[in-house]
């Protein structure tokens, strides 16, 4: 269970944190936002990924093997990183209909499932 909800804390971590860091790019087609300067979507931005600590503090403190969770220090990063990678190629497919997805992109997915697999292996 606790596998279960980290991930999905995780998930949701990581959707807030790719608004945050990438959103802007996409906001900037909004009329009014594309007039805001630098400071202000570096502010709107903190606003954004204040959600994504929200869910990323809990999800290791509720993941980790030393406060009772299934994962290790190491599992919890590697599981992060690939979350995070996931969530933002669903988002710039998404958001970003001129981003396409090419080969290389698959074969480096690859990489990442592998890499995953050899972390997690005992």
């Amino acid at each position: 269970m606790k596998a279960f909800l980290t991930i999905g804390l995780l998930v949701l971590s990581n959707t807030f944190m790719t608004l945050a860091w990438y959103g802007h790019l996409k906001f900037a087609e909004w009329k009014w936002f594309s007039k805001l300067g630098l400071v202000s979507v570096i502010l709107i931005s903190w606003g954004i990924a204040l959600f994504e600590y929200c869910f990323q503090v809990p999800a290791n403190k509720i993941g980790f093997s030393g406060n009772g969770g299934p994962f290790s220090l190491v599992q919890l990063k590697v599981l992060q990183e690939v979350i995070t990678l996931i969530v933002f190629m669903v988002f710039t497919l998404i958001a970003f209909k001129n981003e396409s997805l090419r080969l290389n992109h698959l074969i480096g997915g690859i990489f990442l499932v592998l890499a995953v697999y050899f972390i997690f292996k005992k």
